[in-house]
């Protein structure tokens, strides 16, 4: 029987690891898309006002530990991992000839060489880029963000010219983690082309997904860097930046090095897909999940997954659509060829905190401590203790409906700046309705307005897209916040469209393992690959009531005007200083 057992042939298991601000995460898939196991470690962070810092040795450390643990709980040996596929934020990573740290940081300490996405040191260097006009800013939205890779590479080279002259290879973080598998350190079309100003539609002529491994870097615009002032990025066939580029889940070099196998506790030789940037592998875990009404209805695959926008919900929200053909929308990332479903053009918003911005409202109120406390008795979240409160409240007060609650408190989440629609780094947050009440049923008021002040960006972002040419009709969220069924409802609600969520909450990781599979030759295409093991799960459907609409119409209004309020008020202020 031991033998039976020996001989039985082994399980093709999909491993995604996901680097996101706080953590390293593993997940292990199986052949339908159900995640077997998952494994978490911390990730340590430097933040020193707009500075905000990782290293890369402590990440991939992490990413060790996230990688065995998962494998441990889900009882899966190394020999079974088929593929390998790694997504992370967009953070820039530097490091010298022999592959070691070089610092970005004002401290020379060397171990902090990774300037995490949602650093804004460089936002003097974006506006300066953006007064450029140059050609390749129409694919970004007319605009470069300061949460880009141009903008925090001019401010290395301007403030810390020692480490500029060291620096052997500049790469976005999901980069950097397959360089550090396998020793390839062939580019992703996502996080070239989405963050690096890279025209990934210099290859739409050239080459299709099958044949494009290694292909030459052909889609950088070399007077650009020139124009910027980096022009010393070109040299070496723009070696520092990125020598060859190609589609996500590509194959690269011989797979998992030796080393790096032995480290991660997994195969030499294993395949590793070329990467994608953490949002668009959420994009990739959950844009084919078709509910059953879909399923049974012959839709036209081509034109369905361009009537859907994916919302990954996490410390910030990306908002993912694509198109068949080429749509520039003012304020808007994109459009981006290629850089998440291959031959589909990108659109992504984006609004630079959600996640981050429910915890910093709560974490910062008064009656935080004492609702923490309770929440950990009684073995639930903050957000469900909320929801609970919310639903008493509207009760006990009559309300017409929950949502009514937050009639007198209007919120602007822009407390990070403003990524999509109106692109303004300088943004701030606006909160209208603050009384002396520091009562926890405050809190929940508060925090109600502020997800729906979230749910009026993602509609602001919605209508943008659809005035320039998008069909977008149904929403599928994944990502933390999409666990919480109050964010989930609201945004339904306030939007007019329905919100599949996945079957598997884990949805990055599923796109990052999609990846793995891929470059494991398991799937001809990632396309195919996407809905061989994307899977919907719940459909939340906005309001029927009339009532509600009208209501979220009118804070909408109040939403948008609380913006063109805040620019006329810094214009007052810029002129009372001259």
């Amino acid at each position: 029987m031991d033998s039976a057992v020996e001989d039985a042939p082994l399980r093709s298991v999909y491993l995604g690891v996901d680097v996101g601000t706080g953590s390293a995460r593993a997940g292990l898939f199986d052949i339908e898309g159900k995640l077997l196991g998952f494994g978490s470690c911390p990730v340590q962070i430097w933040k020193e006002a707009d500075c905000i810092e990782q290293s890369s040795t402590d990440i991939w450390l992490a990413v060790c530990s996230a990688v065995k643990s998962a494998c441990s709980l889900a009882n899966v040996d190394g020999k079974e991992v088929v593929g390998i596929g790694f997504a992370a934020t967009c953070s820039l990573v530097a490091v010298d000839a022999d592959g070691s740290p070089v610092t970005v940081s004002w401290s020379g300490d060397s171990r902090r060489n990774v300037i995490v996405w949602m650093d804004h040191r460089a936002v003097k260097q974006a506006e300066r880029i953006n007064a450029s006009n140059s050609p390749v800013l129409q694919y970004c939205g007319g605009s470069l963000s300061p949460e880009m890779e141009p903008p925090k590479l001019l401010w290395v080279k301007e403030n810390l010219k020692e480490s500029w002259s060291m620096a052997f290879r500049w790469m976005d973080l999901s980069d950097w983690l397959s360089y550090r598998a396998t020793g390839d350190d062939t580019r992703s079309l996502c996080t070239t082309v989405c963050k690096w100003t890279y025209l990934g539609h210099a290859h739409l002529e050239q080459l299709d997904e099958k044949n494009s491994r290694d292909m030459e870097a052909c889609g950088w615009d070399d007077g650009f860097w020139e124009e910027i002032g980096l022009g010393d990025l070109i040299d070496g066939h723009h070696a520092k930046i990125g020598r060859s580029v190609a589609f996500p889940g590509h194959s690269l070099g011989s797979g998992l090095t030796p080393a790096a196998a032995k480290e991660l506790g997994l195969e030499a030789g294993t395949p590793v897909g070329t990467s994608l940037i953490d949002a668009h592998a959420g994009g990739v875990g959950v844009m084919e999940s078709l509910t059953a009404s879909e399923l049974n209805c012959e839709v036209d695959e081509k034109e369905g997954i361009c009537h859907r926008m994916v919302l990954v919900c996490g410390t910030s929200t990306c908002h993912m659509a694509v198109s068949r053909s080429k749509l520039f929308i003012p304020g808007v990332w994109g459009p981006f060829w290629s850089a998440m479903v291959p031959q589909f053009w990108l659109t992504e918003g984006g609004q630079s905190v959600t996640g981050a911005l429910l915890d910093h409202i709560i974490e910062n109120h008064v009656a935080s401590p004492h609702l923490a406390n309770c929440a950990a008795s009684q073995g639930t979240t903050v957000f469900a203790l909320l929801n609970k409160m919310l639903e008493s409240m509207s009760q006990e007060l009559n309300a017409p409906f929950l949502s009514a609650l937050s009639k007198d408190i209007h919120v602007l989440p822009d407390f990070h700046g403003n990524r999509s629609p109106v692109a303004d780094p300088n943004a701030k947050g606006v909160v209208s309705g603050l009384t002396l009440d520091t009562s926890e049923k405050q809190l929940a008021l508060f925090y109600l307005a502020t997800v729906q002040g979230i749910a009026y960006g993602t509609r602001h972002i919605i209508e943008q897209c659809n005035a320039n040419g998008h069909k977008i009709d149904t929403l599928l969220a994944c990502g933390g916040l999409a666990k919480n069924p109050l964010y989930i409802q609201e945004h339904a609600d306030i939007t007019g469209y329905p919100v599949i969520l996945p079957r598997e909450n884990e949805s990055v990781l599923l796109g990052a393992a999609i990846l793995g599979a891929v470059a494991a030759k398991e799937y001809p295409s990632l396309h195919e690959a996407m809905k061989a093991l994307n899977a919907a799960g719940q459909v939340i459907h906005p309001s029927k009531d009339l009532n509600v609409k009208k209501y979220h119409d009118g804070k909408y209004k109040i939403f948008r005007d609380l913006y063109e309020k805040q620019v006329s008020y810094r214009s007052i202020m810029a002129e009372a200083l001259a």
